[in-house]
Parts: C-alpha cells; structure tokens; sequence
C-alpha cells in the first residue's frame, strides 16, 4: 500500500512540472514576442465609475496592440491591430527612427443598469512607441486604417548597407 501511494506520489509530481513547464513556455514566448505590445491605457476616474458601478470595481488598464515590421526593398511596413478604433482616434508621429501612436478608445455601454460578468478590455488614451530598423522619410509616409488594422508605410531613406573605410 506504502508503495503505491508513494508510486501515486512521484506521478502526480510528475504531472504538475509538466504542466508548470508548459504554462511556464507558454509566459515565456507571450512575453518574448508580445512584451512591447502590451499597452497602458489610461481613463478618467468618472469614466472608471461609470463603466464598473464603483471605482473599486476591476477595469483593465493593460491590453496588447500586437503589431508587425516589415522591411521591403524601398519601405518599412508597419501594421498595428487596433480594435475598436478609427482612425480618428489614431495620431501618428514619426521622430528618427521611432513611431509613436497615440490614440483613445472610448467606453460604450448599452444601458446604466447592466451587470458586467467579464470585462477583459481595456479603455482610455494610449501611447505606444515602435523602433524602426531603418531610417525613413517620414515626409512621404501614407497610413491606412483596414479591418482594426493600421498600417503605415514609411519610404526607407538611403542605404544603411555597411561600408569598407580604407584606413590611410
């Protein structure tokens, strides 16, 4: 009896770092390809009060704008999924070689009276920076809003291909 319960015992040991490996690989490549993604957003505290019935209430503050960069031969393509957004509610600016946004996501609700049981999504005004690898002309950049997708293409600027100096 003493064998199988310690049989028993080294299974289900087994089992649970097997299963903390997993959601342990699984944290680990969220955060590796989407930490930059994950946003702040900010909201007033009577918008806070509105949405949740009381300021206490848990309203998400954190969500991901996951995105893309792209490098082709003459742009960098950049592609943003922005969810309940228009883009009326983006603003993009371009300094060296860092794209900022900056938007607003308002809060709608059907009715004062209802009930939220699960409110994952997060609202209010936000910024997010994204590094571009080249430098580009951001005199002829063109952005597009499709499906919750901002996309932004940004002519690249010259050549950054490495050069050989002669030293004399």
């Amino acid at each position: 009896m003493l064998e199988s319960l310690k049989s028993t015992g080294k299974s289900i040991g087994r089992d649970i770092t097997r299963a903390w490996e997993s959601v342990s690989d699984g944290w680990s490549e969220l955060l590796s390809r989407s930490g930059s993604a994950l946003t702040h957003f900010v909201h007033p505290r009577e918008e806070i009060k509105t949405a949740a019935g009381d300021a206490s209430a848990p309203f998400p503050s954190w969500s991901i704008l996951a995105g893309e960069v792209e490098e082709l031969d003459n742009d960098i393509v950049v592609r943003l999924e922005v969810p309940g957004l228009s883009k009326e509610d983006c603003e993009i600016s371009i300094n060296g070689n860092m794209l900022q946004l900056i938007g607003s996501k308002g809060f709608e609700r059907e009715t004062g009276s209802s009930t939220y049981h699960l409110m994952e999504r997060a609202y209010g005004t936000f910024q997010r920076t994204i590094m571009l690898p080249r430098s580009v002309d951001a005199d002829k950049a063109k952005a597009s809003f499709k499906n919750g997708v901002l996309i932004v293409r940004l002519p690249k600027l010259g050549t950054d291909a490495p050069r050989s100096i002669q030293v004399t």
